[in-house]
């Protein structure tokens, strides 16, 4: 039996769950998420908590019912507190701003770079070079954070670039006659 599959997800108050069909929908207080679950994973809602099964232990239905329990619990999570990442930006006038649909990142090209803030996410600038991407689906965070982490990946040698908070970068030596 999947380990992260048998564990049931506990429902919130305030939180309302719908099945149709394969499609489960999650209603919380920050919004609503909805996603289409794998034929073969049975899902019940029961005494303030969702269980999900399996048909039998094929390969196929064994990774599935992990990752489908892990979908339903991110969604439970993503409508009751949002998630978050954060990006810190370190280089010599490089910096960032952020209004209501577009982050700029001036960070060592000749022009700055525009990027559009996807639906459903909010992203705010402390300090020019802390970017906070926020939003209640993980998967959206997640992706933007790492569309903007690779317009400018941190470099090993001065450590210049985008990374996440708390990100170790490996540093090298340059140059062994550069002293």
């Amino acid at each position: 039996m999947s380990r992260i599959g048998k564990a049931p997800v506990a429902i919130p108050n305030g939180v309302t769950v719908d099945r149709v069909g394969n499609e489960i929908r999650i209603k919380g207080p920050k919004g609503t998420l909805s996603e289409r679950m794998p034929d073969n994973i049975d899902i019940k809602v029961e005494n303030s908590e969702i269980v999900l099964g399996r048909p039998d232990d094929q390969r196929d239905n064994r990774a599935l019912h992990g990752l489908a329990r892990a979908l339903v619990a991110n969604m439970v999570h993503g409508v009751t507190q949002s998630f978050v990442k954060e990006l810190e930006i370190q280089g010599v006038g490089y910096r960032a701003e952020a209004d209501a649909k577009t982050l700029k990142l001036n960070v060592g090209y000749s022009h700055p770079v525009d990027m559009a803030i996807p639906e459903g996410l909010a992203v705010s600038v402390e300090r020019n070079v802390i970017v906070r991407i926020e939003g209640i689906s993980a998967q959206k965070v997640g992706q933007f954070a790492a569309n903007v982490r690779s317009v400018r990946p941190p470099e090993p040698y001065k450590g210049k670039g985008i990374r996440y908070v708390g990100e170790r970068v490996r540093r090298k030596a340059g140059k062994a006659g550069a002293a």
